[in-house]
Parts: structure tokens; C-alpha cells; sequence
């Protein structure tokens, strides 16, 4: 690549990272905070194939250091080479870098440690709980999981006009729960209404992707406290507050 990684790049080549160049081809502005970028692959989806949920880790450059954030691909279309990136626009330099790019620029990008299970059984039921960071994620699961029936509490401290949610009312059910005391309200309302839930799904499914905390503390009121099986759990944090 161009341009050095310190030491996490070094980390990734060991592990076997694969490096490409992604190229800007559009820009579109969702929301004045939401704004999804267009690009072409770099060759990378011929090479590493696409599954439901798959993120790269973009490389931006934070006063002179390399830094790295992990982005769910968009739609991505192998036979075309092209996928887009969806950024919830706050302070930082990834958002910086996002606010600034143009139809021409590039970024480098590693893919390491993005992957997907199907669980088997196909879900009875979806019970899924994220925000705005793993909103490309969440759309992308309730993409795969075309069939299934869903329950889903989607944290917010903005108005929903606008956003990219692709719920379909007939088969999604969808709280907007407010991020109040760093996520320990979304836990309650989940701990509240989910225990009489899990009794009319013979095959859940739980996908849980907030920030690192409220991800915890969700996995381990399913896990242990529900006993919903570790197979049909899926918790990963997406952000530190």
C-alpha cells in the first residue's frame, strides 16, 4: 500500500489481512448526519467474496497516524466491483474524511475478521438490537433473513426521518428506544418485554450490535439469564462510548 499502518497494519499482515484501494464514484447525503459514499472495490469482491454483514476496516489518517474503523458494505455487487458505505457523520477523522470526499478520492482498506453463520435452524423469530453505527448491519441481516418475522429495538438519540431502516411493517416490528443512561434504558426495555416473547419463538435468532457496554450487558441478560443457546446468539459490540 502507499502509505504505512503502524502497528495494526503490521498485526493484520500477520494475521493475513488482505489490502485493497476502494475509489469514491458518488456521494449521496441521507440525513445532515447520515451520509452514504459509492465505490468501486479494488478488485476486493472477487477476492474475498461477499457474506451478510461483511465489513472492511477503512484507513484514515488522525493527525499524522494511521487510523482504523470497521464499516458493513452496502449492497455490495460482486459481478460489478462496487459496494457503497454508510457513515453516521460526529466528531473524528472518519467522519471528517467522509464530510470532505469527492467522486475521484481513494482510501485504503484491509478485510480481517468479518464473518457471517447462518443459524440452522432458520429463525422463527429475529430479535434484533442496534443504533446507528450497525444500522448497514442490521439492514444487511434483515436482507438475508428475507422470511423471518422480526422484533427490533433500535436505539436513537435523533429523529428516524430519513434513515435507511429497511423494515418491512408486515413482518418487522420496530421500538425506537432513546440512548438514556449509556444504554441501561435499552437493556430494561428489552429485559422487560423479551422473556414473554422468547415463549411464541421456538427458533430465535438474537443479533445484538450496540456499543461495547449495552452489548455486554444484552448477551449476558440472553445467555445466561434467558438461556437462549450460544448458537443463536450473535453479540458484537460496534462502538466505545
Amino acid at each position: 500500500m502507499s502509505q504505512g499502518h503502524g502497528w495494526e497494519g503490521a498485526v493484520l499482515r500477520l494475521l493475513r489481512g488482505k489490502d485493497f484501494e476502494f475509489t469514491v464514484t458518488g456521494v449521496e447525503d441521507v440525513t445532515p448526519y447520515y451520509r452514504r459514499l459509492h465505490f468501486t472495490d479494488g478488485g476486493m469482491l472477487a477476492a474475498t467474496g461477499v457474506h451478510p454483514t461483511m465489513w472492511v476496516r477503512l484507513w484514515f489518517d488522525n493527525a499524522g497516524k494511521p487510523h482504523q474503523r470497521a464499516y458493513t458494505l452496502v449492497d455490495p455487487d460482486p459481478s460489478a466491483g462496487t459496494f457503497s458505505v454508510e457513515f453516521a457523520l460526529h466528531d473524528g477523522c472518519a467522519s471528517d474524511w467522509a464530510r470532505g470526499a469527492k467522486q475521484g478520492d481513494t482510501i485504503e482498506a484491509t478485510v480481517h475478521g468479518s464473518g457471517f453463520n447462518r443459524p440452522e435452524p432458520a429463525p422463527s423469530h429475529l430479535f434484533a438490537m442496534g443504533d446507528l453505527a450497525s444500522l448497514p448491519a442490521l439492514n444487511s441481516l434483515l436482507t438475508d433473513l428475507k422470511d423471518a418475522h422480526a422484533t427490533i429495538w433500535f436505539e436513537s438519540d435523533s429523529d428516524l426521518e430519513g434513515l435507511p431502516l429497511r423494515v418491512a411493517p408486515k413482518r418487522h416490528r420496530l421500538h425506537t428506544v432513546p440512548r438514556v443512561d449509556s444504554g441501561a434504558h435499552l437493556v430494561a426495555q428489552v429485559k422487560g418485554a423479551l422473556p414473554e416473547l422468547l415463549k411464541d419463538a421456538p427458533d430465535p435468532y438474537v443479533w445484538i450490535a450496540c456499543d461495547a457496554a449495552t452489548t455486554r450487558s444484552l448477551a449476558s441478560l440472553v445467555r445466561k439469564e434467558l438461556a437462549v443457546p450460544r448458537r443463536r446468539v450473535h453479540a458484537q459490540g460496534y462502538w466505545q462510548p
